[in-house]
């Protein structure tokens, strides 16, 4: 079966879009989605992601299999590519647009802004042990700067769910952590029993970090929209920076706020169209 197909990027960050309103279930399974990713033999992609009809009074539903056919809650820079394919579907893609979508992570708003940017408002972090998940600490205690040994070594973490797992640790050079190494080794480590996507922080100043990110099912990628935002909550608990703030991944930056007054974390930035085909 013919099945067409768009290509978006946020910040390298690379995803297939299939229109699959006309049915609740994705129209691929994850053992083709992984064929599909493949940057070999397929068209090449971090995940593939199908827009379905709305549930639960939203818009639109989000769906996604990652690169090796898992299946994650949510994905920041994922639903800002989302957002841009569902309003190119309706011909509306030079308007000031706001969806709600609903996800397995809960449901997100993405904001389609005039200047090409989208805003997604992320919903309020998740921060108990319970809720990431971790067996790091009690259940109902927050995980923040707590001891992990990984590789031999001994690492500061915290932990925040943005509707997926993250364990961020900061430090003080990037260019030194082998992420292909050790990413793996958080990402599998016993005390995550849904894995955990992974973020290591390099603190600029208060309002500009670098993060380097170990996404759990895809691995290193050139950016994580709910890696960035979750590093900034990380930072603000710790202490490291302010609620506003540039996080610089290597596909570029995202502007990451966690409101003090709400409480709920908004991510900006774009959403590109590469290029559209059929799988036959």
């Amino acid at each position: 079966m013919a099945i067409e197909f768009t290509k978006y990027q946020g910040l390298g960050n690379d995803f297939i879009l299939i229109d699959n309103r006309a049915s609740s279930q994705p129209m691929l399974t994850p053992q083709e989605a992984i064929k599909w990713c493949d940057r070999h033999f397929g068209i090449g992609a971090d995940g593939v992601i199908f827009v379905l009809p709305g549930q639960e009074d939203t818009d639109y539903s989000m769906r996604i299999f990652n690169s090796d056919g898992s299946e994650p809650e949510m994905c920041g820079n994922g639903i800002r590519c989302l957002a841009k394919f569902i309003a190119d579907l309706e011909g509306r893609s030079t308007e000031s647009l706001r969806y709600r979508i609903h996800t397995l992570g809960g449901v997100m708003s993405p904001e389609l802004r005039p200047n090409g940017q989208i805003t997604v408002d992320m919903g309020v972090p998740r921060l108990l042990a319970q809720e990431i998940p971790t067996t790091l600490t009690a259940a109902e205690e927050k995980v923040i700067n707590q001891p992990l040994e990984v590789a031999g070594e001994t690492w500061n973490v915290t932990c925040v769910s943005m509707g997926n797992p993250h364990c961020i640790t900061f430090v003080d050079d990037l260019t030194a952590i082998p992420l292909a190494e050790i990413g793996p080794k958080f990402e599998h480590h016993s005390v995550f029993p849904q894995r955990t996507n992974t973020e290591f922080i390099q603190v600029v100043n208060r309002n500009y970090l670098k993060m380097l990110v170990w996404e759990r099912g895809a691995g290193a990628t050139m950016a994580c929209g709910t890696g960035a935002c979750a590093a900034l909550v990380a930072g603000v608990l710790t202490g490291n920076c302010d609620r506003q703030a540039t996080v610089e991944l290597p596909g570029g930056p995202l502007e990451i706020q966690w409101s003090e007054v709400e409480q709920r974390v908004y991510m900006t930035g774009p959403a590109t169209k590469v290029f559209t085909g059929t799988w036959c």
